[in-house]
Order: C-alpha cells, then structure tokens, then sequence
C-alpha cells in the first residue's frame, strides 16, 4: 500500500488582515498539529486574504494569490478554517476567500465534497465565539463538507499567546485536536476511497 495513504495534504485558510493576528497563531498551530500527525500541509494566511481581489471582479482571473489557493483547495485531503469573530459571524475578508471555491463547483469534486474541515473561531469575549463557529459549520454544510466533531472556540481576552507560543495549555490543546482530526479523518476517507477503488 502506498505511503502517500498515510500523508494526506491539509490545507490551512484564515487569520485577519493584520500580521501576526491570534487567529493566524492560531491556525498556525492547528496547521502544526496537522503536520506532526504526519500531513502534508500549506497554509493561506493574512498575506493570501489581504491579496485576494474581491471575488467576480475583472481581476478575479488574473490573480496569483487566487490560483495558487484554488490549485491547494483542489488537492486537498483535509481543510481547516479560521475566523475571528466580527460582529457575530466571520470576517469578510474570509468570506471572500471561502467565495472563490464556487470555481470548483463543476469540477469532479465539487466545493469541499466529503473533505474533513476543522473549524476555529476567535474573539476578544466568548459570545462571539460560538456564534463564529456555528457560521463555519453552516457554511462547511453548504460547501458539502464535514466538519470535524470538535472545532475551536477561542477567547482571546486574556493575553493567551506570547510571539507565535499559546501560554494557555487547554487552548493550545483544542487548536492541537482541530489539527489532529482533521488528518484522522482524512485518512479514514483515503483508506475507504482506496477499499472501493480495490472492490
């Protein structure tokens, strides 16, 4: 059996406009988890997010940031999504990354059709948090994804990252199992895919 089975590819997608914001480091952690659990991985971060055109505009086609990002998507085995919590759901700027994926909606796997997604949400206080999160499930149903049993609800207030270091053990511990799921999973989906093909 090939070794490829047991590496799947995880593609990272979030953070704010702002270098270094907590739900970057936060992904970032995720992302490592990922990695440590044996993918593959890449990550689009506030770079990719602040360069995206706005989707369906004349310079949709032409940008580089949106190319690379939907070759990834395409690709990938195992997603995970960060958002902040601005005003109770996510932010646009997210939200317009997520809007490119309606290109792949004719390709022979259409959105995230039956791709593992692992979910964060941070925000400065918790309401923000859960209803974040809730929106991100929505939005992984409708993109024909699975969100992953646990997803991250993360309260930024208390100075819970020092550089790119979560100092909160159950916080760094939760973005850790976003991470490690999503490649469980993953795997789960290769190895089933594989039995068919087989069959």
């Amino acid at each position: 059996m090939s070794e490829d089975i047991f590496r799947p590819f995880v593609v990272g997608l979030g953070g704010t406009s702002t270098p270094g914001s907590s739900t970057e480091k936060s992904l970032r952690i995720a992302i490592g988890s990922a990695r440590m659990s044996g993918a593959d991985v890449q990550m689009f971060g506030y770079e990719t997010l602040a360069s995206l055109p706005h989707y369906l505009t004349s310079s949709t086609s032409d940008s580089p940031s949106a190319v690379s990002f939907l070759k990834a998507i395409r690709a990938a085995d195992g997603v995970i999504i960060a958002s902040p919590g601005y005003h109770g759901t996510i932010s646009g700027i997210l939200k317009n990354a997520i809007d490119y994926l309606e290109e792949t909606a004719k390709d022979d796997r259409p959105y995230l059709e039956g791709v593992p997604v692992g979910l964060i949400a941070t925000a400065y206080g918790w309401q923000a948090t859960g209803s974040t999160l809730v929106t991100l499930r929505t939005i992984t149903h409708a993109l024909r994804g699975w969100p992953t049993p646990f997803g991250a609800a993360i309260n930024t207030s208390g100075s819970i990252f020092v550089n790119d270091e979560c100092i909160d053990a159950k916080t760094a511990d939760s973005l850790k199992t976003v991470g490690r799921q999503v490649v469980e999973f993953a795997r789960m989906k290769k190895l089933t895919t594989l039995q068919h093909q087989v069959e």
